[in-house]
């Protein structure tokens, strides 16, 4: 203590400087981030883990550490808040009555806990009712919970038949469904809810929509929810709309084998309805329950014959994650997160658990999310070697320049000739720089883009019972999975086939049938639109819709459009005119990457668009590719005359000759 008291000021300054030093170098280096919080007094401590937190960290948090301003690792618990699951059962006993205007259902519900909630079950596919509920704990007295309460069933799949009420305590239950607007519908059985003693914690966020995407009857929105590993509890969609239903499904992008595909992890029904004269009821939130491990989260509308709803914003309700801990002593503390490689902590907190769980939340101020100064790879996807092996490209017939604007995680979409050119798996699909492969994922999307094929009517004067229309697509191989047209005509039913039309090596021309389905207009239907699904890969470039009239008129279609999905490739590289794409050669093989071991950042970085050049021919198809389908005949019957001209020859060769006279 002399010594310091002796020491000038300047160099007392600089020794406390390089101790702070010490102490900051001293944070474990294989960890890439940092966040650091004071603690004011030692004990207990419960913090809620800020979404940067979460978002730096492996999805289960295994790489998640606590130090104090030494290094010293200190053990936590993680605790995530998750709801009580309900307890559902089938009504002890259930019986239906019809009345002159209703269809009362009196249940026994066999539940001592109290319950907020019963679904009925019925067969009927399509209806709209207003339900009653009353209450009654000995089968005489009733109270009423509810009023007009909608149910309803949609014939493309949309539907509630849950009615909810506030939590009560009744062993029967008397359902009144109002039948004055509409006929009875059967119901055949019915489950009671348990109410739950407490809610789960939960906090509302916005989530931005970065993409919106009107597909033929769906509405596609990317959604940003700010931060990967949240466990969300629901989706609420904020809409205008006055009244409607719709089916919504939930995905995220999943890295399989194959690429990279969309995964459904939840689906739900919204609605706004109104029953009579009762007010209109809604339902916007749509229930999840899971931890989404990605940034990115796809919400599907299926609008059907509907037009799309005016989406003014989505909110996400997601679970807290606790982490608790003993502090020591007071000071600055440190959370560290960015570890790919260290396996899950263990710690021995048996005598401390009942108490960490109990702890209060503490209010504490944890700084943003900054590089451990240790840890030298703020790059993103750092430790993916850009330059893959070697390949030799003789056998590829066609590729592309990919053209980027900036350094980094990249994504391009396959534009119609790679989609033509290419294998439908995308097994022969390779990014070069130089001689050397570039590693890269196929995403395959639920976007679906939109071409405008050559329609011509071809009706045969012979045949006028049967409509058709020649439907000439701008490329053969191209992966359609819909097409749809605009009817002109009011009123009809009509059997719509759509084949493809090829011509085999023998110049025979064939028809294959891709789908078919029943059209049916009615004057009260106003989009008139008519959708169906292929059934089959298109070979050629030529289609053929053909309608059954009968003894009817014809109809007019207008409007023709076909759909494809959109397929993107994801790869990492930098900013240059270098990067090529090859494809078109039907004996390669699918590629085998690492990329696959680091899948989950390069889907949740960001990404630069970029783009695809014009296609250079390498060399030509053999005459066996040339032939498969749509082509064909005229060689084929020369080479078949050749050698029939062949064989004779030989055989005249063989025969006896007749002796001289």
């Amino acid at each position: 203590m002399k010594i310091l008291r002796n020491l000038p000021a300047k160099w007392l300054t600089i020794w406390l400087l390089l101790g702070t030093l010490a102490v900051n170098a001293a944070l474990p280096a294989p960890w890439q981030y940092q966040q650091t919080f004071d603690v004011a007094a030692p004990g207990l401590m419960k913090i809620s883990l800020p979404l940067d937190t979460l978002d730096s960290a492996r999805p289960a948090l295994e790489d998640l550490r606590l130090c104090d301003d030494a290094g010293n690792e200190l053990p936590f618990l993680i605790e995530r808040p998750a709801p009580v699951a309900k307890a559902i059962q089938p009504a002890k006993s259930f019986h239906v009555s019809l009345e002159p205007s209703a269809t009362v259902i009196t249940l026994e519900t066999g539940l001592v806990q109290p319950l907020d909630a019963v679904t009925l079950e019925s067969p009927a596919q399509n209806f709209i009712k207003a339900v009653r509920v009353d209450v009654s704990n000995d089968g005489q007295t009733w109270r009423n919970v509810v009023q007009g309460q909608p149910i309803f069933r949609q014939p493309y799949g949309a539907g509630n038949l849950k009615v909810g009420f506030p939590p009560t305590s009744a062993h029967w239950l008397r359902l009144t469904v109002d039948d004055r607007r509409s006929q009875p519908v059967p119901f055949i059985s019915a489950r009671v809810f348990a109410a739950t003693a407490e809610a789960a914690v939960s906090e509302t966020q916005s989530a931005v929509i970065t993409e919106r995407i009107e597909n033929p009857g769906e509405t596609r929105l990317t959604l940003n929810l700010g931060a990967a590993n949240l466990d969300v509890a629901s989706v609420q969609i904020e809409t205008s709309a006055p009244l409607f239903t719709r089916q919504v499904t939930l995905a995220v992008p999943q890295v399989t084998e194959a690429g990279v595909v969309e995964q459904m992890i939840g689906q739900g029904t919204i609605y706004c309805v109104a029953v009579d004269d009762q007010p209109s009821r809604a339902n916007l939130v749509i229930p999840l329950d899971q931890r989404v491990s990605s940034r990115e989260l796809i919400l599907l509308i299926h609008n059907e014959d509907s037009p799309p709803l005016p989406i003014s914003g989505v909110r996400c309700e997601r679970r807290p994650v606790y982490l608790a801990f003993m502090a020591p002593n007071a000071g600055p503390y440190h959370l560290l997160t960015g570890n790919k490689l260290c396996a899950s902590p263990h710690y021995d907190l048996a005598t401390l658990a009942g108490k960490l769980k109990i702890a209060e939340v503490t209010a504490l101020k944890i700084s943003p999310v900054s590089d451990n100064p240790d840890y030298h790879a703020p790059e993103a996807l750092a430790g993916l070697d850009l330059a893959g092996a070697p390949l030799d490209v003789a056998g590829w017939k066609y590729r592309k320049p990919i053209q980027t604007q900036r350094a980094g995680v990249q994504q391009v979409e396959l534009d119609l000739e790679v989609l033509s050119h290419a294998n439908g798996s995308f097994s022969d699909l390779r990014v070069m720089h130089g001689s050397n492969q570039v590693p890269f994922l196929v995403q395959r999307t639920s976007i679906r883009r939109s071409l405008e094929p050559v329609v011509t009517l071809t009706n045969d004067v012979k045949n006028p019972k049967i409509s058709r229309w020649l439907i000439k697509l701008p490329r053969a191989h191209l992966p359609i999975t819909r097409l749809t047209c605009i009817s002109t005509t009011p009123l009809f039913q009509r059997n719509v086939t759509l084949s493809e039309q090829y011509t085999d090596e023998r110049g025979y021309t064939f028809f294959r049938q891709l789908g078919n389905a029943t059209w049916i207009e009615t004057m009260d239907h106003k989009s008139r639109e008519f959708s169906l699904v292929l059934n089959s890969v298109v070979d050629s470039d030529t289609l053929v819709l053909e309608t059954q009239n009968g003894d009817n008129p014809a109809i007019g279609l207008e409007k023709f459009a076909a759909y494809y999905p959109a397929t993107r490739l994801l790869f990492k590289s930098p900013a240059d005119d270098g990067l090529l794409l090859y494809y078109g050669n039907p004996q390669s093989a699918s590629p085998s990457y690492d990329l696959n071991l680091v899948a989950g950042e390069l889907l949740s970085a960001d990404k630069a668009t970029a783009t695809l050049g014009a296609e250079v021919l390498l060399k030509k198809s053999s005459w066996a590719e040339r032939q498969s389908p749509g082509s064909g005949g005229a060689l084929f019957w020369g080479i078949l005359a050749v050698v029939v001209i062949g064989l004779l020859a030989v055989i005249s060769r063989l025969l006896p000759k007749s002796p001289p006279n």
